[in-house]
């Protein structure tokens, strides 16, 4: 059994990586790159519809790529109100690191780039500045090697996303949620009226029904809304992480306490507390394949020993997972074909920085269409 550990591959709050990526720079890096195991972005050459499809939507939504970043820092920015409100109301403790997010850059190309997206990421209203090579080692002393430029988001964040999970979870318990663990869940359906859904908990199999259902299930969402009628065309993108104990005094105090972003390596990184670093990333096309590859592992052990040099590495967590992504990158939010159905699914690679926010809006979606549905019962009453 692997450690078990929500979606969110490092644990950023991080509107600065609110670039989507629907960009001919990222197909043609894709080509160049299949044939190399350790590439950060691999696309598995075997076809299949879901997956050719999946392509197809996304080359089809490029010429949305400046609308949709811009969007995405302005979603990440309101759930980050949310989400610290929640916290500060329930006393969730989850590590909170707010000490910024620091986009590194070895050439110009890449910094150029990086200027440009600050442009979009700025039209949504997040503010980052450039910084200089002497700039960033004063931001992140620990960091090592040479560099041409960097962006620092003072804004941006870190932390334990499974501490605050579970305080979420006992949170909304205390407020009168029941929440069924354990339970794998066997057929759904809706109608007009309602919803209901069938599920095994180990020993038996049981059927409920509510007003309405909201579809939440990550890579399942997109099985789960074809038996509603609806097609939302998630794609389980695999991405792997590493986390580094920090054992000994001298490595603790070589990790970094600032989180980092390497756009060439394709790589994120977070310090969970004081013994723990994680680094993570890459890109996997491979369908639900949930395998732990080691050609896919040994980069991001390699680029901790190059950037910081002084952190051990002999005792390291691996682990995979599968980010929920829509072939456009923007989630999945609000009603469904029929009234008593609702989608919150497909963040990808922004799960939780985005995921106080898209709460809120099918949040309001379920409110509204109760209220419009009291309307219609209050009318067809009336004119009885």
């Amino acid at each position: 059994m692997r450690p078990w550990r929500p979606p969110s591959l490092t644990g950023q709050l991080s509107a600065s990586n609110a670039e989507v990526w629907n960009h001919w720079p990222t197909v043609l890096k894709g080509l160049r790159w299949l044939l190399r195991p350790d590439a950060p972005l691999l696309v598995n050459p075997r076809p299949s519809w879901h997956k050719l499809s999946w392509f197809a939507e996304f080359i089809a939504a490029i010429p949305r790529y400046s609308a949709n970043t811009t969007e995405t820092a302005r979603l990440a920015i309101a759930a980050r109100d949310h989400l610290f409100r929640w916290a500060r109301e329930e006393g969730i403790d989850f590590d909170l690191g707010e000490r910024g997010i620091l986009h590194i850059y070895r050439d110009k190309a890449a910094f150029d780039h990086a200027t440009r997206v600050s442009r979009l990421l700025a039209a949504g209203g997040l503010e980052r500045r450039p910084v200089t090579p002497e700039e960033m080692h004063a931001i992140e002393p620990s960091l090592a090697g040479d560099y041409y430029g960097g962006f620092f988001t003072e804004s941006d964040s870190m932390g334990d996303i499974h501490k605050f999970t579970q305080g979420l979870a006992a949170a909304t318990e205390r407020q009168g949620a029941t929440a069924r663990y354990g339970h794998r869940v066997c057929d759904v359906g809706a109608d007009t009226n309602g919803a209901w859904v069938r599920a095994h908990d180990g020993e038996q199999t049981i059927r409920e029904a509510f007003d309405g259902l909201v579809v939440c299930a990550g890579v399942g969402s997109r099985g789960l809304a074809a038996r509603l009628g609806d097609r939302v065309n998630v794609y389980p993108v695999k991405g792997y992480s590493i986390t580094v104990n920090l054992d000994e005094d001298a490595s603790r105090a070589a990790a970094p306490r600032v989180s980092l972003l390497d756009d060439e390596a394709k790589l994120v990184t977070s310090r969970l507390g004081e013994d723990r670093f994680r680094i993570a990333g890459t890109a996997e096309f491979a369908g639900f394949n949930r395998d732990i590859r080691e050609a896919r592992i040994r980069p991001l052990i390699d680029w901790v020993e190059h950037c910081f040099p002084g952190v051990g590495t002999r005792r390291v967590v691996p682990w995979a997972g599968l980010r929920p992504m829509l072939p456009d990158m923007m989630p999945r939010v609000g009603q469904g074909r029929l009234p008593s159905v609702f989608y919150n699914t497909g963040h990808g690679h922004l799960g939780w920085t985005l995921s106080a926010i898209t709460a809120e809006m099918v949040a309001d979606a379920v409110m509204d269409a109760r209220m419009e549905g009291d309307a219609k019962r209050a009318t067809t009453t009336l004119s009885r």
